[in-house]
């Protein structure tokens, strides 16, 4: 306990930097170049850098051709209609003239086949037919007609690719064509990855309570290698100076190093202090004012970039993409990236932290105009990066900015138009109906914002379909008391909600759950957060008591089973659906409706009622009553 403490009351070791002063210290001792060329084979040059310029050393093509099946002639034979006398000439691909073409003579040529001498016009077959041994042309033609000259494609000593172009298969092509067989390229830079922490589990392993899967890792490897880079994983290192410094010399062997997490300097976390013995120049940054990604480190030895990435998710990838993207690419030899920047409408107030620049992962949906639906879970968060089509900055002197608020943001990949768009309650219901629509090829956007904030969604246009479970206290009903003008409800399907307890609690099993609840005691319980369709049930059954745990509020069905689950909680009110899920006890409470709402505006959009229908058919109702919906 003594060793904890200690490391508790440790003097904080960031001292905190604006991103652009971050940056210019950082790149003031690393070279934004190419690491040098090297030469590869064709057949391995997709996706590499060109590191010269290629200039043609022959002619494509290299001789006149014929560019259709027909007859080289002399087109002052065709002026009128001719009767042409046949060469003993048959010209294919690859075969040489013997014969030259003289007035009033025609040598049969295939496409691709190489004009003889003489001949500066090829007639097409069907202009022509052979009568006796001779070719009688119906249709005068031009010089020049139906042939391709020699270099008319790339001419001898023309550049054909610059240096800076990356290879793909047109490219590839063009070199294949100027029988370039082996290329300059640039080296790829070799980028040495691991992770630290205690806690991390590789993929593909058993897990415990306490233990996260290392996600980074895996990011960042894929994240290097799209750049461009070559990926060096070398694993999990623990939260131990000895290890972790092995780790690190071995890595400093490559030509950059990611290394994520134990960037703070709170108990546990020891990276930080094991970079700090890096010399010539060593640590240059260790804090930057962003949001996410403050404990941000950044060092360099010997030339070689050294970045501690936070390890939480979200802000290890966003000041990867925001520090150490840009100097892969100038390592890989390819430009820097264009920024493409589009105005959204932000359709929430978020909150800011004052004093730091704070950026809020996106994704975009159009309604009468584009809006800008945060995505962000928490630094902890793996899905805000994944599921965001770009980032908004709010300036560090800022505290909230409001609904309503137009921002610009920064695009991030390729945004895919989706043919569908539903916004609302997270369902595993929806999820199955969506898998059916997928192996359709539908491409569906879905954005879970809660059932208030999908009715909102709808209102506004911003969605094709809402999917919510609001219950009506005054009526008892579901849903349908929500409805507004222009929205339509779609009869989605039932599910139960109950209470979900560990089998074998004697406060639960076998018990009825209204008795249950209201003879629980000290049982701890955790809620749902406030607006969602559960928490208006619980309150409901609960009529003003407040057991313990009831400020413990997550946001959905499946963080209240975890919380049983793992005896963080005694109880707590989910779909049947989840408890199974997780094997836990069921008392149920009552059933809810889980509906769609549709602007009336987009009901008769092919996806929306394709999405009906496949929720209405047989597959569509079995696959809801795998999942335990009715």
């Amino acid at each position: 306990m003594t060793g904890l403490l200690d490391a508790a009351r440790q003097a904080q070791f960031l001292n905190v930097v604006s991103a652009d002063e971050a940056e210019t210290r950082f790149r003031a001792h690393i070279r934004m170049a190419p690491l040098g060329a090297e030469t590869v084979p064709l057949a391995d040059a997709r996706g590499r850098v060109l590191a010269e310029d290629v200039r043609a050393a022959v002619d494509v093509p290299g001789f006149d051709r014929a560019s259709v099946d027909g007859f080289a002639v002399q087109a002052a034979d065709t002026a009128r209609p001719a009767r042409l006398r046949l060469t003993d000439d048959l010209l294919t691909p690859g075969v040489q003239p013997r014969a030259p073409v003289t007035p009033g003579t025609a040598t049969l040529i295939a496409t691709g086949g190489m004009m003889p001498r003489g001949a500066d016009a090829v007639v097409m077959v069907e202009q022509t037919e052979i009568e006796d041994g001779m070719v009688a042309v119906h249709r005068p033609v031009a010089p020049g007609a139906a042939v391709a000259g020699a270099g008319s494609d790339i001419a001898r000593g023309e550049i054909v690719l610059r240096r800076g172009r990356v290879l793909g298969s047109r490219e590839i092509g063009m070199l294949a064509a100027v029988g370039v067989g082996q290329v300059p390229v640039w080296r790829r830079p070799r980028v040495a990855i691991f992770s630290t922490g205690n806690e991390l589990v590789a993929p593909g392993t058993p897990i415990r309570p306490g233990q996260v899967y290392d996600s980074n890792g895996a990011i960042l490897a894929a994240a290097v290698e799209e750049l461009g880079g070559v990926a060096v994983p070398l694993g999990i290192v623990p939260d131990e100076a000895g290890a972790l410094r092995a780790m690190l010399d071995r890595a400093l062997t490559a030509d950059l190093v990611l290394l994520s997490g134990g960037t703070s300097k709170g108990a546990g976390d020891i990276a930080a202090g094991v970079v700090a013995g890096l010399r010539r120049p060593g640590v240059l940054v260790h804090g930057v004012a962003l949001k996410p990604g403050k404990p941000l480190c950044l060092a360099v030895q010997d030339g070689v970039p050294v970045a501690v990435l936070p390890g939480f998710p979200t802000s290890a990838i966003f000041t990867f993409h925001a520090f150490m993207a840009p100097v892969i690419r100038a390592m890989a030899g390819l430009p820097p990236e264009r920024a493409r920047v589009v105005e959204a409408v932000l359709p929430m107030r978020i909150l800011s932290e004052r004093g730091r620049t704070e950026y809020v992962m996106v994704s975009l949906m159009q309604g009468t105009e584009l809006a800008a639906y945060p995505t962000a879970k928490g630094s902890g968060a793996v899905t805000s990066f994944a599921q965001a089509d770009g980032f908004f900055a709010v300036p560090a002197e800022t505290e909230s900015v409001a609904a309503g608020t137009r921002v610009s943001v920064h695009l991030i990949g390729t945004v895919a138009a989706a043919d569908l768009v539903v916004i609302g309650s997270q369902c595993l219901g929806l999820d199955a109906l969506i898998g059916l629509l997928d192996k359709e090829g539908l491409v569906v956007k879905v954005l879970s914002v809660g059932s208030q904030g999908g009715l909102m969604a709808a209102q506004r246009g911003e969605c094709d379909i809402a999917g919510i479970h609001l219950l009506d206290p005054a009526t008892g009903a579901y849903n349908r008391p929500f409805l507004t003008e222009g929205l339509t409800l779609v009869p989605g399907y039932a599910r139960f909600q109950g209470v979900l307890f560990r089998p074998g609690d004697p406060r639960f099993e076998g018990r009825d759950a209204l008795t249950a609840i209201a003879e629980a005691g000290d049982a701890l319980m955790v809620n749902r957060n406030a607006g969602s369709g559960t928490r208006i049930l619980t309150d409901s059954v609960l009529a003003g008591a407040r057991p313990p745990g009831y400020a413990h509020q997550p946001k959905s069905h499946n963080a209240v089973a975890v919380s049983v689950a793992q005896g963080r909680a005694d109880w707590g009110v989910a779909i049947e659906t989840v408890a199974r899920l997780y094997g836990l006890g069921f008392l149920p409470l009552q059933p809810e409706q889980y509906d769609f709402i549709v602007p009336t505006s987009r009901l008769s959009r092919g996806p929306v009622q394709r999405f009906i229908a496949v929720m209405q058919s047989e597959a569509g109702r079995a696959a809801l009553r795998e999942q335990g919906f009715t």
